[in-house]
């Protein structure tokens, strides 16, 4: 699927590997997806810290709706979004698999700190730590694993590796709410950074570097010049298809994070839940809800992408319109016992498109590009979802409060509502555009 022209980020396949690349042999591709999925695990449970334990953090700190939402949404993404383009053009060019281990090594002592935090400024310094580190993390993640599973099995393999942020947020929740309940906030930041800094280490000496693009030769492969760093970020970005869709992915992300960065602290102060019962039920839902929605998606993308490729872009319309009356509904009910089922269909929907996002964009660039477009799309999908998301919902929360008092995260998630429809336009148009690229491109063939 290309724009008309020559494709832009078309490099050469004959380009060096590292010195320690290898083809991944038949039966490690579950390991290396196994270990990165782990490492994308620790990556989102990070990530989440905070926000799950927010009210505690709130009580000792003494920070706002407003500074929670910079914390975990435009301080952490401002580092995260903008050095993942450095580290992905890098990465192109050196051992992605060192890379990312050095990166988690980097997040997972920041982590640390954020449990040291005594102050909003030392928190927030803390945050933008892990961001750094992490920015190294998913870019590299989503190269190798294109380059360790042949195409028609790449839409099920990007699905199970998303699974981290799921996985990450329901241990988080789990281990996170406990530890803090039965201790004290600061307890599951030095747990979990510990235990990543131990599995930096297992990737560093025990996953192996695949060769870049084993899967995708084919004649003509090598005709064209690699790219350099400037050319492969404007290339990113004058393919009006991969544009689209690191737009499309970012109002969607919005949701996601706006959402997910205050739902625990929405459920304890207006729906009345415990940090006890959050480390269960709410737990439960973030883990199967958003495991199995994230899994299906990435087997409806391999069933139907083969047939259209405008599936990669209508299957997440259809589920965010989809997943939008149930999140009203999730908003309005006055009982954590009836909110949280419906949450559980928006957490299901709400994750659909970025299996197929990933999948569409790293089956579209060259291998050699892989990287740096995979922290493109990051850098919009998290500069808007991350970044926006939480910012937009604390900031709402609070401007909300002298009229609606303790019920004003609930019209900043009302606020969020319209969301959900800007998103859908966004990806039936990219659907559009997939079309016509690919009438264009029958027709000239």
């Amino acid at each position: 699927m290309t724009s008309k022209g020559p494709k832009p980020m078309a490099i050469d396949q004959a380009q060096p590997q590292p010195a320690d690349a290898a083809p991944v042999r038949h039966g490690h591709g579950g390991w290396v997806l196994g270990m990165l999925c782990c490492v994308y695990v620790l990556n989102f449970l990070d990530r989440q810290l905070v926000s799950i334990l927010a009210k505690p953090i709130q009580d000792s700190l003494h920070i706002t709706d407003s500074q929670l939402g910079y914390v975990t949404g435009f301080y952490f993404a401002l580092f995260y979004c903008f050095i993942a383009i450095p580290i992905g053009w890098l990465a192109d060019r050196s051992n992605r698999v060192k890379i990312l281990s050095l990166a988690c090594a980097l997040w997972s002592g920041a982590t640390v700190a954020c449990g040291l935090a005594g102050s909003y400024g030392q928190l927030a310094a803390a945050r933008m730590a892990v961001g750094i580190g992490e920015a190294g993390g998913v870019p590299p993640s989503y190269a190798i694993i294109s380059d360790s599973f042949p195409r028609e099995r790449r839409g099920t393999a990007m699905g199970i590796f998303n699974l981290g942020p799921p996985i990450g947020s329901a241990l988080g929740v789990a281990f996170g709410a406990s530890l803090a309940a039965a201790y004290d906030w600061r307890v599951p930041f030095y747990v979990v950074g510990t235990i990543g800094v131990l599995t930096a280490l297992v990737v560093y000496f025990f996953v192996p570097e695949p060769v870049r693009g084993r899967f995708d030769q084919g004649p003509g492969a090598d005709a064209a010049p690699e790219p350099s760093f400037a050319q492969a970020i404007v290339g990113f970005f004058n393919n009006k298809i991969l544009a689209v869709a690191a737009l499309a992915s970012g109002a969607a992300n919005f949701i996601t994070y706006g959402l997910a960065n205050f739902a625990t602290l929405f459920l304890m102060r207006e729906k009345g839940m415990t940090l006890d019962e959050v480390a269960i039920w709410y737990a439960l839902a973030v883990g199967l809800g958003m495991g199995t929605g994230i899994f299906v998606s990435g087997k409806l993308i391999d069933r139907y992408a083969v047939r259209s490729k405008a599936a990669y872009a209508t299957i997440p319309a259809w589920s965010l319109l989809l997943a939008l009356p149930f999140f009203l509904g999730f908003v309005a009910a006055d009982r954590w016992e009836l909110a949280l089922p419906l949450l559980f269909v928006p957490l299901f929907l709400n994750s659909f498109f970025l299996p197929a996002t990933v999948t569409f964009i790293q089956s579209e660039v060259a291998p050699g590009a892989r990287v740096i477009s995979g922290a493109l799309l990051l850098l919009v999908m998290n500069l808007v979802g991350l970044g926006l998301g939480p910012t937009f919902v604390g900031m709402a929360s609070d401007f909300f409060r002298p009229a609606y008092g303790e019920h004003s995260l609930r019209m900043a998630f009302y606020a969020l509502a319209p969301m959900y429809l800007i998103a859908a336009f966004l990806f039936l148009w990219l659907a559009r555009l997939i079309k016509r690229s690919s009438s264009a491109d029958a027709a000239s063939a």
